[in-house]
């Protein structure tokens, strides 16, 4: 696994984990890649801090260990079905539903689902308070 400060077309900064530099290669060529914060689909590289040594006349700490990206994953998907507990997936209605509760059409309740980039914009610049998943969500239907 491999960590990049990501940066979108907004100057939002954010980490994110890959496989390899393929693999980030091959998402931000596929669309795959979009800013959390705003849902920014111009994703590139940001600057990053070289990890350079001290002097070598100095004490230097013992090494910290290295967190285990399985185990961070799995954490991130525990915390993230702890937010869904009591939500309900709409699909790809979402965008429609969300738009709905926030102009007071239909009464607010917690929901999640699919949206595209240019909907999660949209929904955005509304006004609507949307965030997105730090992972995917599997469609009830397609769990196991």
């Amino acid at each position: 696994m491999i960590v990049f400060d990501l940066k979108c077309g907004a100057d939002h900064v954010f980490e994110a984990w890959f496989g390899s530099s393929a693999d980030y290669e091959d998402q931000r060529t596929g669309g795959l890649l979009a800013c959390p914060m705003c849902g920014d689909a111009q994703i590139g590289k940001a600057v990053m801090a070289p990890n350079v040594a001290a002097k070598g006349n100095r004490d230097t700490p013992p090494a910290a260990t290295k967190p285990d990206p399985k185990q961070m994953l799995a954490a991130l998907a525990t915390a993230q079905a702890r937010m869904l507990e009591g939500s309900q997936w709409v699909g790809t209605t979402f965008a429609d539903k969300a738009r709905a509760m926030h102009l007071g059409e239909v009464a607010h309740a917690p929901i999640h689902g699919q949206a595209s980039i240019a909907e999660a914009k949209a929904l955005v610049e509304e006004g609507v308070p949307v965030a997105p998943l730090p992972l995917p969500v599997v469609p009830p239907d397609q769990c196991n």
